[in-house]
């Protein structure tokens, strides 16, 4: 087994170890009302995505998501929670220190031993849901289930969804297929983007990930028989149908948006599998991106 493949079957244990630290870091993470942004990258960038999107819809304040090397400057924000499991990703670095006596920052990372804890005015460590491999997994899940136990939105269901995601077989036909498209609305959006970018490291496939609505105005003209389109979360109306008409696979996601990216994780590595390829080998990556000055 593949250290991607062990950690991804880990995650209803962390996701439940993640969502009992909530309550001790509640003056770490964000208050209601406080004006927030939320930037991570690759993986923690689509988390954030997520995680800013729950907290507006709960009603808790205004909340942006960045890729951290886009951050804008100019904007006054009255907390910066920056995710990075390595805790020592260049632009999350760089970001932390151009905040430093001016912004509150909090990291949520999964290392206790790198210099993001220096670098953050607050950290909240998740060394339980470390990991081995390059492709991440059940770091950044955890770090979202905190983030919604902190918002009173995890649940006990939401790991029994997880751990029915590890059990279902996948959709006969779904790893035979040579394009894949995750759509997501309000916060899934950022799961589906997380799901097409598991695909893309793991497997090497033609994958891509819109809101769902959008996915009409033109990105389902890809779509074809030998293709999947795969919703996390409740889908629009008469999308299933539109889908299903142009020959490609539907794929609906019944359980919990967060249970259906461990599906989609899953699909990643039985791709892979089925291509020869190594998923904690991803190609051109590594664990961290750690920049150097010339």
């Amino acid at each position: 087994m593949s250290h991607v493949e062990d950690e991804l079957n880990s995650q209803p244990e962390c996701w439940t170890r993640g969502a009992e630290q909530a309550a001790g870091h509640a003056a770490e993470l964000p208050a209601a009302g406080e004006r927030v942004a939320m930037v991570g990258c690759g993986t923690s960038w689509f988390m954030a995505q997520a995680a800013a999107a729950l907290r507006e819809e709960a009603g808790q304040g205004e909340t942006d998501a960045f890729a951290a090397s886009e951050f804008p400057y100019g904007r006054t924000y009255d907390r910066v929670v920056a995710l990075t499991r390595s805790g020592t990703t260049t632009e999350v670095l760089d970001l932390l220190d151009r905040l430093k006596g001016r912004t509150r920052t909090v990291a949520i990372t999964a290392d206790p031993r790198t210099p993001v804890l220096e670098a953050a005015d607050d950290t909240v460590v998740l060394d339980f849901a470390d990991e081995r491999s390059v492709v991440q997994t059940r770091f950044a899940t955890t770090a979202l289930t905190l983030l919604r136990a902190h918002l009173g939105l995890h649940a006990d269901a939401v790991v029994t969804d997880a751990r029915t995601a590890l059990s279902l077989p996948l959709p006969e036909g779904l790893v035979d297929c040579t394009q894949f498209t995750f759509l997501g609305r309000g916060w899934s959006v950022g799961l589906a983007n997380e799901a097409g970018l598991k695909m893309r490291e793991a497997a090497l496939s033609w994958t891509e990930a819109y809101p769902a609505m959008e996915y009409r105005h033109g990105p389902i003209s890809i779509t074809s028989a030998g293709r999947a389109t795969w919703m996390l979360g409740e889908a629009p109306d008469g999308l299933a149908e539109q889908v299903r008409a142009t020959g490609g696979l539907w794929v609906a996601g019944g359980l919990d948006p967060l249970a259906e990216l461990v599906r989609a994780q899953r699909l990643a590595v039985a791709v892979a599998a089925s291509r020869g390829l190594d998923p904690d080998q991803p190609r051109h990556l590594t664990r961290s991106v750690i920049l150097t000055t010339p």
